[in-house]
């Protein structure tokens, strides 16, 4: 059998197609038939020394492939298979394995060591293979282990420490592999290899070293042996040194005083004189210090004298002298094509980058260490000097003060404009870059010191529309500059009135701009039209409304022409579809705009029928990405259209069908349940005939274990916006609805709070669940508000779980309240009694008239009238 397992695995890597599929389909079938044996027999394959490399290295993939999975559904049913598996089976299996780890080929120990740690994730937090750490530790202590053993064990410590949590591991075996480990990266007893196995290991193990972190003695070692393998001969292992040090950095920044001076020395040498991937780490480390230290200050305000608040060591400020001349070097160090690159990271961008979150940290501080390298620099011949006092000057604009800031750019802004024009294709997109960020931090019309004034703009607009003609790279970073230049005239007052003059030749300045052909990738595009949807977006309305008109048939026109563009393959397929996206992106904010003002709203009336063709044209297209785009501006349309949007309801309702079916792309599902709350507050009763089919789905959605948990809140919302469009109606749906409620809210006690994603999903539950419920109330309460009284008590109950719950968000609160009103309102005296017995409203409205939220006072007040009317009638 070994054999013909051995012949498999070869043939499934054949260059024949017939033979590949062939093995494909015996090892499939083997797999279904006797999976035991199966990852027996590949276990063996992988142990067996005398078979080949490349069916080995097969035999291991599928192996791990048969334990692990990136899809959380299908993770969970391998881990369950293998939970399954009778013990004697597993016990052989993990003895191959463990017994792989001393091979003499290096892929399979490798591979093995992989596999060894897959299994360890299932099976150490069920408290299973218990020996499995101990086993691990004697191979590193055993005197005759050889050094290829103790390399592949090393490796496996470190992806068990990668794949499990640490409350998985006993204090005591975290000590046995910190010990382990920081031995292995022992320079004098052991090789390369060893030591890059350990220190990589190392990495991955810090998240368990909390208590030797407090233990000074053990902390001391650890950073010793850390810090002398920094300055390792070999790079990759310095690399990976320096990569623990960044997460130290992070992990325990609180107890990293006494070892900041030997930090600064080992990272400033990195940066001035060592390779740029370890050069890279030691400016990452910087930045992780400004992460934490920014953090300490916007979550806890220090008070100094009491003692209180998050321990703030203060490094930045204290290197600052240092630090800032050691960054502003780097910042020389660009690469001929950087700017051609947006995904580059070299020392220039890592400097800089770094540079910023310093600005950020220590605000004021930094403008005098900068200012004479800025002014200094940006006047010389050599390009590098001018591009890095320009990415320099952007660098340190958030931060310090406005008050502090406003001379410097008012001064250097006239320069900055005429940089536009530099020689130098760098140097004029890091001008451009800067200037979008004065534009974003220091221009507001109304505030004080805003760079930008009714005498400058005119010579603003006028550089930014010539230089948005310049190179590709260029012109992406004048598309920001716009951007924000637009914004900042959004809800200006009288201020807003001052970039309408020139919205006529931004508008075709930037459609312009998607047209262009000389760019090599769509970027420029896209950042167009979203500088386009920015401009649209801010504009003063009415006064701007026949441009916006004239837009939004141009924009018509060119959705109908992407209709015509030629299909010859998937690549075609996929430009139509992104232009088709980007193009309904622009509609649904021409939309939005012109439909918020009574005044024009017509303009989007007239044209409604054509609008709606076209987007069920992009539908008839099938791209889900399409789909997403034109599901929102339809929702922008029926808002705008309200019980006009009847007309197109039975075009309409079959690609919102398949949308709410759409499961396997959720954002798509997501997004057809919200356009179905739209419709229903545009049509109202009229969605009524559609309604036994949108149910069906929303129901079968909340039963269909593979949709991403995210789309589940807006279905409960959905449910709401129904009821309350349909009304007594809604009866039919309750027996299926209120049990997904219930069961629901149910859900929502048992999800991890201190898991800060799960927290957030739960809040999104119970509002969307408290919105599912005000509906249904509210759409009841004219007529068989009866039908509701079976479930108040229920609701109530998990009202009162919320209340006590203090982590829930402001946004959960009003929504909890509200519907406690809307209970009051819909059941009237049928609800006193539940009420008397359930006397935690009254601290919960209490809580409430305390907040600093004017509308939850509001809802407060309100639910506080509807509950006291119906306990005094």
């Amino acid at each position: 059998m070994a054999m013909e397992v051995t012949q498999i695995l070869l043939s499934a890597q054949s260059a024949d197609g017939n033979v590949r599929t062939a093995a494909e389909q015996n090892l499939k079938q083997f797999q279904e038939q006797n999976l035991p044996a199966f990852l027996l027999s590949l276990s063996v394959e992988l142990s067996n020394d005398a078979s080949p490399t490349e069916s080995r290295r097969l035999a291991g993939i599928i192996l791990k492939n048969s334990l692990d999975a990136k899809d959380a559904a299908r993770k969970e049913g391998l881990v369950q298979q293998w939970v399954s598996i009778d013990i004697s089976i597993k016990t052989q299996i993990k003895d191959l394995l463990m017994r792989t780890l001393g091979s003499s080929v290096s892929e399979a120990r490798h591979t093995s060591s992989q596999v060894v740690a897959k299994i360890a994730s299932i099976e150490i937090p069920r408290r299973e293979w218990p020996e499995l750490i101990s086993r691990l530790l004697s191979n590193m202590t055993q005197p005759e282990s050889p050094a290829p053993l103790k390399q592949a064990t090393l490796e496996a410590l470190g992806y068990i420490c990668e794949e499990i949590s640490p409350q998985d591991l006993e204090q005591d075996q975290v000590n046995s592999v910190l010990t382990a480990v920081v031995q292995g990266m022992n320079q004098t007893s052991n090789g390369p290899e060893i030591r890059l196995s350990a220190v990589s290991a190392l990495y991955n193990a810090l998240d368990f070293a909390q208590t030797n972190f407090e233990n000074e003695m053990e902390r001391n070692y650890i950073m010793k042996v850390v810090c002398e393998t920094a300055v390792s001969k070999e790079a990759e292992i310095r690399k990976t040194a320096f990569e623990c040090l960044v997460s130290i950095s992070s992990m325990y920044y609180e107890v990293l005083e006494p070892y900041m001076e030997t930090l600064f020395t080992l990272t400033a040498n990195a940066v001035k004189s060592d390779e740029e991937p370890i050069a890279l780490q030691a400016i990452e480390f910087w930045s992780t210090i400004c992460d934490e230290e920014i953090e300490i200050q916007e979550e806890y305000v220090c008070d100094d004298e009491t003692g209180t608040g998050a321990p703030h060591s203060h490094f930045i400020q204290k290197a600052l002298p240092l630090l800032v001349p050691m960054l502003l070097e780097t910042l020389l160090k660009q690469e001929e094509d950087q700017d051609q690159d947006d995904n580059v990271w070299n020392l220039s961008m890592a400097g800089g980058t770094c540079l910023g979150l310093v600005a950020r940290t220590v605000g004021d501080s930094i403008v005098p260490l900068v200012m004479p390298f800025v002014q200094e620099n940006i006047v010389k011949a050599d390009w590098r000097s001018r591009e890095a006092a320009t990415f320099a000057f952007g660098s340190i604009l958030e931060g310090p003060s406005l008050e502090k800031l406003s001379p410097l750019v008012n001064s250097g802004l006239e320069f900055l404009l005429k940089a536009m024009k530099d020689e130098n294709s760098h140097v004029k997109d890091t001008t451009a870059w800067t200037l979008s960020r004065i534009f974003e931090i220091l221009h507001s019309p109304s505030g004080t010191y805003s760079v930008i004034s009714p005498t400058n703009l005119q010579s603003i607009v006028m550089v930014l529309l010539e230089s948005i003609k310049d190179a590709p790279n260029v012109a992406e970073k004048v598309c920001g500059a716009i951007y924000y230049l637009a914004q900042g005239y959004e809800d200006a007052g009288t201020s807003s009135s001052l970039f309408s003059p020139y919205l006529g030749d931004v508008i075709a300045s930037l459609l312009l701009t998607a047209d262009r052909t000389d760019a090599s990738n769509l970027r420029l595009r896209a950042s167009a039209y979203e500088t386009l949807n920015e401009v649209v977006r801010c504009a003063k309305i009415p006064e701007t409304s026949s441009l916006i008109g004239h837009l939004l048939q141009a924009i018509m026109t060119r959705l109908a022409q992407t209709m015509e563009i030629q299909i010859l393959s998937s690549e075609d397929r996929e430009k139509q579809s992104d232009l088709q996206a980007l193009l309904c992106g622009v509609l649904q904010v021409i939309i939005q705009k012109l439909s918020g003002l009574e005044e024009t709203k017509p303009i989007i009336i007239q044209a409604a029928d054509q609008i709606m063709y076209l987007f069920l044209q992009v539908f008839s297209c099938r791209s889900s990405t399409v789909h997403e785009e034109a599901m929102l501006a339809i929702g922008a349309l029926a808002y705008a259209t309200g019980p006009g949007f009847a007309k197109y309801m039975p075009d309409f309702y079959k690609y919102l069908d398949m949308g709410l079916q759409n499961f396997e792309e959720y954002q798509v599902c997501s997004i057809s349940v919200g356009v179905v709350g739209d419709v229903c507050r545009a049509l109202d009763k009229d969605i009524l005939p559609y309604c036994d089919g949108i149910m069906t789905h929303l129901l079968k959605d909340l039963s269909n274990s593979a949709l991403h948990r995210s789309v589940k809140p807006p279905i409960f919302s959905c449910f709401g916006d129904i009821a309350l469009a349909i009304a007594d109606q809604f009866e039919k749906y309750l027996p299926y609805a209120m049990p997904m409620l219930q069961g629901a809210s149910e859900i929502c006690s048992q999800l991890d709070i201190n898991d800060e994603e799960m927290s957030e999903y739960g809040n999104q539950l119970r509002r969307g669940i408290f919105e599912a419920y005000s509906g249904i109330l509210q759409g009841f309460k004219n007529s068989k508000a009866e039908l509701m009284m079976p479930y108040a008590a229920h609701l109530l109950q998990f009202i009162e779980a919320v209340f006590k719950d203090k982590e829930r968000d402001d946004a959960v609160t009003k929504a909890a309240v509200a519907v406690m009103g809307d209970l009051a309102d819909a059941l009237g005296p049928n609800m006193r009694i539940l009420l008397k017995d359930c006397t935690f409203h009254v601290a919960f409205l209490g809580e409430c008239f305390e907040s600093e939220d004017e509308q939850l006072k509001e809802t407060a007040t309100w639910t506080q009238g509807m509950i006291g009317r119906i306990m005094v009638s």
